[in-house]
């Protein structure tokens, strides 16, 4: 599959096309083929490793100490089931859902593994795979902070944003779209620290995928 992957530290141009093995789902997973995905701050700062003050030590502990331990950046991703393990009860091969990976990254590839009990939600017919992409990253990291507190349940969060979306009450921001083959741009935008909402990336697949 085509894959964006980061095997050192540095600039946006560290990030490179490659394809890489299809994730095989456990029994208690799903596979989803991604159709939108997007380049976040977060993104930034553990690809190039500036972090805020203090928490530089902290970064190389979490994500590698000279090389990133997942090198496939990307934490919001939306698109469609298209396997599951045979544990798997409550999703079903062809539900689109959105998915937050949170540090577990992952996402910015064309198909991307997740339990079953993750940060997942069904994706409404109503929105779109751009839209639903870029809720998860800012809205459960508000929610978390500002409305539910430090026991917050984030698969709550994500499945209120997305009912908010719906019914109109929070839209969204998205500042750009690139395709996959422009990854490195979408990750020199976000470090600019000029952008206005989610940066997305669609287009995903490819034939040799």
């Amino acid at each position: 599959m085509k894959a964006a992957v980061c095997r050192q530290y540095g600039p946006p141009d560290v990030v490179t096309i490659e394809h890489v093995p299809k994730p095989v789902p456990g029994p208690h997973d799903v596979l989803i083929r991604v159709r939108a995905c997007t380049v976040s701050s977060a993104d930034w700062r553990i690809r190039s490793q500036n972090m805020p003050y203090g928490f530089g030590v902290a970064g190389r502990l979490a994500f590698g100490i000279t090389a990133l331990r997942q090198p496939i950046l990307g934490s919001e991703l939306a698109g469609d089931i298209v396997e599951i393990g045979a544990g798997v009860r409550h999703f079903a091969v062809g539900d689109a859902v959105v998915a937050f990976s949170g540090a577990k990254l992952g996402a910015h590839a064309a198909y991307c593994c997740r339990r079953a009990d993750a940060v997942m939600v069904r994706k409404p017919a109503a929105l779109s795979y751009e839209t639903v992409a870029a809720l998860a990253f800012g809205g459960t990291t508000s929610r978390h902070r500002i409305v539910a507190g430090p026991t917050a349940e984030r698969v709550g969060d994500l499945r209120t944003l997305v009912d908010m979306a719906v019914d109109g009450r929070f839209t969204p921001l998205i500042d750009s779209h690139s395709t996959f083959d422009e990854i490195v741009a979408a990750h020199a935008r976000v470090e600019t620290g000029r952008k206005r909402g989610s940066v997305v990336v669609t287009d995903l697949q490819s034939q040799k995928d």
